[in-house]
């Protein structure tokens, strides 16, 4: 098991946009092949930073869920509302094992 990490600069008087962006990827994430965690936002301390956490069988389960995600409509409009928002500032990922 692999737990994709998906670190978020954001716009801090765009939350709401990017809290939008979030609700809106469970079940394109869930059809696509991934187990969402959750998505995290800012609620004491630093108002610009969020998290996902996604997991994942296997790092080629991952790259399956990508080309998956790629062509899947719902995904590509939700990607066109946070660009739009200019909501994300920085989107950065990392693997991690559950120890």
């Amino acid at each position: 098991m692999i737990t994709c990490v998906i670190q978020y600069t954001l716009d801090p008087h765009q939350i709401a946009e990017f809290e939008t962006y979030a609700t809106t990827w469970p079940p394109i994430i869930k059809r696509c092949g991934g187990d969402l965690i959750g998505y995290y936002l800012p609620q004491e301390g630093a108002n610009d930073y969020a998290v996902a956490l996604i997991d994942f069988p296997t790092l080629s389960a991952y790259e399956e869920y990508r080309e998956r995600l790629a062509a899947d409509p719902d995904a590509r409009q939700n990607l066109k509302h946070a660009r739009r928002a200019r909501c994300i500032r920085a989107e950065h990922r990392s693997f991690l094992r559950r120890v």
